[in-house]
């Protein structure tokens, strides 16, 4: 019996030192949960079942559990490394297994999908169309290599501060190849059209002689454009057709605020650009304009299109937002990434690979977006360490060997006494 008792002691023992060894040898691998060899005594009945005489027969591993502890957070600067600050595993499609896993050390392959090193890809939740909500089936992440396309200018703003001692041209009608026939002009905002090819919208400013009141003539690309302000009149005898090109008026109060047009905008109509893209329909916000002092001020212009971009960089926010930054300063919102919790972390079987299953044990998956219920916020460009600590998996391994001396120390003694017996005469 003492020899079985010692046996199952240095047995005991020597998975004590497999569980350190192995959890030194992951001292550095990203991800890594350390474990811990759980034991239990064996203690065997007497023949009525009666305890309290009874001499233990040993000891027996029960258990390698693994510690869900958090690790340290170790910036890296890549945006593909991730790391999970607080609960929860990354979710991803194994050949169309779930598996899970806390190393976020992702790469994308050949055709663009995101996976960590052994190919499993990492799951997100699909965009809505506007990319304002991600609540969809969750889909494997994949990186566009496309551009992104343009879009055609519909809204400009421009803002000014017009001098009120301005005296009226010299040169009339107006013409905008004659410098003396307008008092300024805007220094040009680029539009894009279609195709996200750039066109240069221009305006020009006439003093009348109306105190307060201006004239502006808006062109693109040197062609003038329809302001509205002169339309079609198809039942005049004879017929009226629109004044292209043709002024709006533009006047302000005593104290110099912009009061016409009433709302401050200015329909440009329709430009046909000659790049074969479609018809520009724009309007020219021109509120908060004035008319003050005696110099001309451009102090705002802006427009709502862009050209076609490349892709610059992938970022990933907190809440696992995963967007494509591209040159024409687009985000496009590929996904949400996906984490999945369980009740029993400790459950999940360990594929290798820091890949770990679902099983029975583990409870149902939870799989929501980082930073709702339990589950924890993503952090981009860092790695989640190894959780072993290495001095301590060093005193660890000293206990483990004293403990494996100590039982073989307990085995010789069992066979000097054996021996003994057998000498007796």
């Amino acid at each position: 019996m003492g020899f079985n008792t010692s046996l199952s002691g240095i047995s005991a023992a020597n998975a004590d030192l497999n569980v350190t060894a192995n959890n030194i040898a992951n001292v550095n691998t990203v991800g890594f949960k350390e474990s811990r060899a759980e034991f239990a005594d064996v203690l065997n009945s007497t023949g009525y079942g009666l305890r309290n005489n009874a001499i233990g027969s040993g000891v027996r591993l029960t258990n390698v559990a693994q510690q869900f502890s958090q690790g340290n957070i170790d910036q890296t600067g890549r945006s593909l490394d991730l790391a999970i600050e607080g609960e929860g595993f990354f979710t991803l499609n194994m050949n169309g297994t779930r598996v899970y896993s806390r190393a976020g050390n992702f790469q994308p392959d050949k055709n663009g999908y995101v996976t960590n090193p052994q190919g499993a890809r990492l799951q997100v939740y699909s965009p809505s169309a506007d990319g304002t909500r991600f609540d969809g089936a969750l889909a494997d992440l994949r990186l566009l290599s496309s551009d992104s396309p343009p879009r055609p200018t519909s809204r400009l703003e421009l803002a000014f501060t017009l001098p009120a001692n301005t005296k009226e041209p010299t040169i009339t009608p107006f013409d905008p190849a004659s410098s003396n026939s307008y008092n300024f002009s805007s220094g040009g905002i680029t539009v894009f059209d279609s195709l996200g090819v750039g066109h240069v919208q221009t305006s020009y400013f006439v003093k009348t002689a109306t105190p307060n009141e201006w004239e502006v003539y808006n062109f693109v690309d040197g062609v003038p454009v329809n302001n509205g302000s002169v339309p079609a009149d198809p039942d005049a005898t004879p017929p009226v057709p629109a004044v292209i090109g043709a002024p709006t008026l533009l006047q302000f109060s005593d104290s110099g605020a912009l009061v016409s047009p009433t709302d401050g905008k200015i329909n440009l109509g329709t430009f046909t650009p000659s790049t074969g893209a479609g018809q520009l329909t724009m309007n020219l916000d021109i509120s908060g304009s004035t008319q003050y002092g005696e110099k001309f001020n451009q102090y705002n212009t802006g427009q709502d299109g862009y050209a076609s971009g490349k892709l610059n960089e992938i970022n990933i926010s907190e809440q696992g937002v995963v967007y494509a930054r591209y040159s024409n300063g687009v985000d496009t919102a590929l996904g949400q990434v996906a984490l999945t919790n369980f009740n029993n972390p400790q459950g999940l079987l360990s594929q290798g690979n820091n890949l770990w299953s679902e099983t029975y044990a583990s409870g149902t998956p939870r799989v929501g977006a980082p930073g709702s219920s339990d589950l924890g916020q993503v952090q981009a460009g860092s790695l989640e360490a190894s959780t072993v600590d290495l001095t301590q998996q060093l005193v660890n391994m000293i206990t483990a060997q004293r403990n494996f001396q100590a039982n073989a120390q307990m085995l010789s003694t069992q066979d000097q006494i054996t021996q003994t017996v057998i000498n007796i005469r």
